[in-house]
């Protein structure tokens, strides 16, 4: 039986306010008070694992550990099926800036355009086809934890449409659709998202929903 998150302070393991926005909303209706592991001035740990499960845990227990707290962390990304899963756990390291390309911080046209230009060398037939994963880990101080997985399948598409999403969603058609998640209302972008799917998971097991 899976140990459950109760109510009090819940660290949300990220120092982004637009995410601890996103997953206070969604956990909202439960009881958990969410704090960001960046109001806690908490440090951010390297994400030095292989795998998104690898890397959402050592996010958790980082959070957990330093905190006294529960925390959950999530991690996500891109795998092409043509480029044997990559970007994967590298999803934003592909939209890193170099030191001589200019101003610092990601840049989301530049890395579409890497997983275009290797598929493009793959030859016209390459497939497309593609997928969004989303890893929730939940960690408890005593080392207890639990990992939640999500994904969502689609294709590929260049060149790329909409301006509603972010990362590489305008070049990302889920499965079912014709347009890209950039040009999906949000609303029907986050009921069909990888990260919905790993948060039905979760509540379905923390909550019972």
């Amino acid at each position: 039986m899976t140990r459950k998150i109760g109510p009090g302070k819940l660290v949300i393991a990220t120092h982004n306010a637009g995410k601890l926005k996103e997953i206070a909303a969604l956990l909202e209706d439960f009881g958990p008070d969410c704090i960001s592991a960046g109001s806690l001035g908490l440090p951010e740990p390297a994400e030095t694992g292989k795998t998104f499960v690898e890397n959402a845990l050592l996010k958790a227990r980082a959070a957990a550990e330093a905190s006294g707290l529960p925390a959950l962390a999530d991690d996500s990304g891109l795998s092409v099926a043509a480029l044997d899963g990559r970007p994967g756990v590298y999803t934003a390291d592909w939209a890193e800036r170099q030191w001589f390309e200019g101003d610092p911080g990601r840049d989301w046209f530049m890395a579409m355009g890497k997983v275009e230009g290797l598929l493009q060398a793959k030859g016209a037939d390459a497939p497309r086809d593609a997928w969004f994963s989303c890893v929730l880990a939940i960690a408890w101080p005593d080392g207890e934890h639990a990992v939640y997985e999500g994904r969502c399948d689609g294709a590929l598409t260049w060149p790329p449409r909409g301006t509603m999403g972010f990362g590489y969603d305008p070049i990302f058609v889920p499965q079912g659709r014709d347009v890209t998640f950039a040009e999906l209302d949000p609303a029907e972008k986050h009921a069909i998202s990888h990260r919905a799917d790993a948060f039905a998971k979760l509540k379905a097991d923390q909550f019972g929903v």
